[in-house]
Order: structure tokens, then sequence, then C-alpha cells
């Protein structure tokens, strides 16, 4: 009952958050992230032990949360169902995700490149104020394909897989990541155990969004076997392990070429080239939106299939342990 029930749960919230997106207030993401501020002050030094410390407590309190209450309703299959459906809703970022790109591309076929700058703060960290039509598409491009496998395809992985524990565990992990992973001089030892963490956590992830992108690239035109060929060829050149699975299949799919110079507050960073083609343009962003439409859509009959296995298997050995006690 219990398999039954997460499934449940993960189609309900993957559709909750097809319908309405995040929540507007009071999301529980943004309070723990709040609530994690609070912990960094306290235990922040400039030391890896104590980034150890801080990312233990930082995910191991809501993953024993989730497991307590998972638990807890292992008997009360609608009380489960309902509990996964909020948490997945509330990890979940697909519909917002989307919404962006397509927002950025009205932006930049209004040519309102003041609005667009404004607006990139919305996917990612870097610096706007110097970027252009081009550049404004080519960041939203590669935040649009990291961000299918971050806050879509990993938490219904995790949550697939684990469950209610699995959900909260992995938004946590991926929330410290954006708060303390980043390279700066502050968190250049704290933050790399919560780096690593959501590294790991992410590596099946991103991996599976290049391969379903790859399967669903004729939604924005594209060609599978032309978007695996660029996948197997860029997708290690990307400086990190997973963004690069996600960010050359999406360039294959929709036959641009990402990558470049990428300045953020404070740093610059040079990026190898992903894919062929040119470079994208408002007309890309939209499709970029289905495909990252696509791949979630995908990735949730993938992780509602997987929580009915895992509650099958769970019954069967069940039933072998009782046919085996005396």
């Amino acid at each position: 009952m219990a398999g039954t029930a997460d499934a449940v749960g993960l189609a309900a919230g993957y559709l909750l958050d097809v319908i309405l997106g995040d929540p507007r207030r009071w999301h529980p993401v943004a309070g723990f992230g709040t609530a994690a501020a609070a912990l960094e002050r306290r235990v922040y030094a400039p030391d890896r032990r104590s980034g150890v410390a801080f990312t233990a407590v930082a995910v191991g309190v809501p993953a024993l949360a989730g497991a307590a209450a998972a638990a807890a309703t292992r008997r009360l299959p609608v009380a489960r169902a309902v509990l996964v459906a909020g948490a997945t809703w509330t990890v979940l970022g697909g519909r917002t995700l989307r919404r962006e790109s397509r927002i950025m591309a009205r932006h930049l076929d209004g040519g309102d490149l003041e609005a667009a700058r404004e607006r990139l703060n919305h996917l990612c960290g870097r610096d706007p104020s110097g970027l252009d039509e081009t550049e404004l598409a080519r960041a939203t491009v590669e935040s649009v394909a990291e961000n299918t496998s971050d806050a879509v395809v990993a938490p219904l992985v995790w949550g697939g897989l684990l469950g209610l524990p699995g959900l909260l565990a992995y938004r946590a992990a991926n929330t410290l990541d954006a708060m303390v992973g980043h390279r700066s001089s502050r968190y250049a030892r704290f933050g790399t155990a919560s780096a690593r963490l959501d590294d790991g956590l992410n590596l099946v992830p991103a991996r599976l969004t290049g391969l379903l992108t790859i399967a669903v690239a004729p939604i924005a035109g594209g060609s599978p076997r032309e978007t695996l060929r660029v996948w197997r060829r860029d997708r290690n050149d990307h400086p990190s392990p997973n963004a690069g699975q996600c960010e050359s299949a999406m360039a294959g799919a929709l036959g641009v070429r990402l990558g470049g110079r990428n300045v953020y507050f404070g740093r610059t960073e040079t990026r190898p080239f992903l894919g062929d083609g040119p470079r994208p343009s408002a007309v890309h962003l939209r499709r970029a939106a289905r495909v990252s439409g696509a791949v979630g859509l995908t990735a949730a009959g993938l992780a509602v299939g997987t929580a009915l296995l895992r509650g099958a298997l769970a019954r069967k050995n069940s039933a072998a342990v009782r046919m085996v006690e005396p």
C-alpha cells in the first residue's frame, strides 16, 4: 500500500505543479532557506569540518522528518498520498521554470532588454548588466536545461526511489548548494560538503535528463540522432559533472550552440562550447520550455512506475517473510 500511496502522491503533486506552479506565499522551501541561513550563522567557520556539520544537520533533519512521517502513515494510504502530493508540489519547479523562459522570450521579442535583464535573476545568478539579446537567450536556455534536472527530474527520481524522505532530503541538499555551494571566499571550504552532496545526488538524474531530452527532441523540431551525437561529444566538456549532461542535450535538441563567457557578480568563467549551429534567440526559449515540459512529464511517469515497483517488491518480500516464519 505504501508504494501505491507514494505513486498516487507523486502523480498528484506533479499535476499540482503543472496547474498551480510554486506556492505564491509561505513557500516551504523559502522557509527552509531561512532556517538554514540561521543555522549557518551559528555554526559557520571557514573550514570543511564546519561545512560537513552544517550539511549533515540541514539535510538530516528534513530526511528524518520525512522518514518519520512515512513510517507514521505506513498503514494510512490516504494520509500518505496527501503528504507525498504536498511534498512533491513543494519541491518541483517545472511550471515556474517554463513560465520564466516564455516571459524572457516575450521581453526579447519586444526588444525590451532592460526588462529581460531584470528578469534573468529569476533563473540564474549571472550579472545581466552587460548582456545583449543573444547572451540573455543563451543564459536562459542553459538555466532551463540545468534546472529541468535540478528542479524537476531529480526530485521525481528521489521521490520515486525513496518516497517522502527522498523528496525532502533532495530539495534540502539542492537548496544548500544554491546557498553555500558556489565559489566565493566565504564558502570556498565551508560549502564543499553541500556542493559535493548535491553533485552526487544529481549524477543519475542529470544523465537521465540528457537521455530524456534526446528522446523528446522532436517536440522542439530536433532530431534524436543529432541530439545524441552532440550529447555524446560535448557532455563531459562542461566543468560541472552534471550540468553538461543537460545543456549539451538541450543544445542538440534545439540545434544551437551554448557555452562561452559567463560573468557572475565578482567573477568570470569561460565555458567550452556545447552544440553546433547559431546562438539561441527568443524562439529557442519557447522550444526549450516545451522540451523541459516533455522531459518532466516523462520523468513523472517513470517516478510513478518506480514507486509502484518499489511497493510490489516490498509486498513480495513481506509475503516471503511470512511464509518462512514458524
